[in-house]
């Protein structure tokens, strides 16, 4: 990398996809009130796109602010279930609850990233997936709930499709990066055309 690459996530699983494809990068996290900035926009009846867009924006921006020269790389997720932005579950009954709700049901999930340089927007891309579950059982929800809370809690939708999430669907349409939660292949594009990564 020419430029220092920063991460403003504490996300786990979008480190190790940066580090997976070889991108070398360090992890700042952006103290950012995630949930009174999306409680906000819904408010104001922002579209779901723009709530992921913003609230990536907001961590890019705070770390941007005070690492001069670095690109720094903010992402967020948000799940839209006809117009509606679930949040991340509070416990294994809200777990239960929004995954009934989602049951034999198409959804969205959105995937922002934002690059700040300088304390400026540099790029932006919102990926977007679709996704159908199937119709389970209220029986193997309860023993998917019970077996993988600790895995789901920090995840909108209350699944990881890499693990035994992928139980929960019959169709995903979309990028499976975005499903991670970036839109790793435009990210590389664009770094790449840069002339940060190698051609």
């Amino acid at each position: 990398m020419s430029q220092p690459l920063i991460l403003a996530s504490g996300s786990k699983i979008r480190a190790e996809m940066l580090r997976n494809a070889g991108v070398p990068f360090e992890v700042k996290t952006a103290p950012v009130d995630e949930e009174m900035i999306r409680q906000s926009l819904e408010a104001e009846e922002t579209r779901p796109r723009d709530i992921a867009d913003s609230l990536a924006e907001a961590k890019a921006q705070r770390v941007s602010a005070k690492v001069p020269g670095a690109l720094v790389l903010g992402c967020d997720q948000v799940l839209d279930f006809e117009g509606e932005v679930f949040s991340k579950p509070k416990d294994p009954e809200d777990a239960r609850a929004q995954l009934k709700r989602l049951r034999n049901h198409r959804h969205s999930l959105l995937s922002a990233a934002v690059i700040y340089e300088d304390n400026k927007p540099i790029w932006r891309h919102v990926g977007i997936v679709r996704l159908r579950m199937r119709d389970f059982s209220d029986a193997f929800l309860d023993d998917y709930v019970n077996r993988n809370w600790e895995d789901i809690r920090h995840t909108v939708g209350c699944y990881q499709l890499e693990a035994e999430g992928v139980r929960l669907f019959t169709r995903v349409d979309g990028d499976y990066f975005t499903v991670l939660g970036m839109p790793l292949l435009e990210l590389l594009a664009y770094l790449t055309l840069r002339g940060d990564l190698q051609r």
